[in-house]
């Protein structure tokens, strides 16, 4: 049994990243955790204390409330295991961290902060936890949050955070229709210390899924703008990649994938580090 963590900015509907986890907590039989968080709490830094104030917080009796709602909702929809819900007095990066300690997978909302404020704060987010995180668009460009994803993008460049990605896709990727591995590799030479190489060819090919393999070389720079021109080319519904395979500061300077797709993807992007 495993367990899916969703990072909900609305109860009352549910948000997309509620959804999309009940879904998923449905489809694989793990366990549900929703988590909610103030916006004023959102963009703390995982070391920044939290300072509640009484028009940020809700009452008890408001917190049981949503944690019976969230129940019935995950019930109707399938979801016989674990059903948990707590109001997070901390930030994402706090939250992601620490929950994400023992969790299978954390989805959440790109815009559950500010658009110019994502790539940096989902990124502290992402670097911290090290759990996959299925980050989704907002719920205008999101069609059907049914965790099902019939043509999936897996971006591959030869890192240990595309190889992580790509593995803990591997429960999307085998419901999926086709896929397309755009491999972006600077070197396939062999190891010099010795030790197999990852074939992400092979991988996926025993998923059992028709793989197609496309060769892309493009400028560092533009890679992330690169990703998500192919993505709509292919109109794929899932894009999964490693997340800063390079240091933060390096990609602050020169942009990078990672803080592209945080800033423009409009569609749900697997990451992680």
């Amino acid at each position: 049994m495993g367990n899916v963590l969703a990072l909900v900015t609305s109860t009352d509907p549910w948000s997309g990243a509620a959804q999309m986890a009940t879904a998923l907590a449905a489809r694989w039989e793990y366990a549900l955790t929703g988590c909610g968080i103030d916006p004023a709490w959102r963009e703390l830094g995982a070391s920044e204390a939290s300072t509640p104030t009484p028009a940020s917080q809700l009452s008890r009796r408001e917190t049981a409330e949503d944690g019976a709602r969230l129940r019935l909702f995950a019930r109707e929809r399938g979801v016989t295991e674990a059903v948990v819900w707590s109001r997070a007095r901390a930030g994402i990066a706090h939250v992601l961290r620490t929950l994400g300690a023992w969790h299978d997978l954390a989805v959440l909302e790109r815009d559950m902060v500010a658009p110019d404020a994502a790539p940096e704060h989902l990124g502290e987010a992402l670097l911290g936890s090290r759990v996959p995180c299925l980050v989704l668009p907002p719920m205008t460009d999101l069609e059907v949050p049914d965790g099902t994803f019939q043509r999936i993008v897996v971006a591959w460049n030869g890192s240990q955070e595309a190889t992580r990605a790509l593995q803990a896709a591997r429960p999307l990727l085998r419901c999926a229709r086709e896929i397309h591995l755009l491999d972006g590799a600077y070197t396939h030479v062999e190891n010099n210390d010795g030790l197999p190489m990852f074939d992400p060819q092979q991988a996926l090919g025993r998923l059992g899924v028709p793989v197609v393999s496309t060769r892309v070389d493009t400028d560092v720079a533009r890679a992330g703008e690169a990703l998500l021109d192919a993505t709509r080319r292919m109109r794929a519904d899932l894009l999964v990649m490693g997340a800063y395979g390079r240091s933060l500061m390096r990609e602050r300077a020169i942009g990078g994938a990672t803080r592209y797709l945080l800033a423009h993807a409009d569609l749900p992007v697997l990451m992680q580090h």
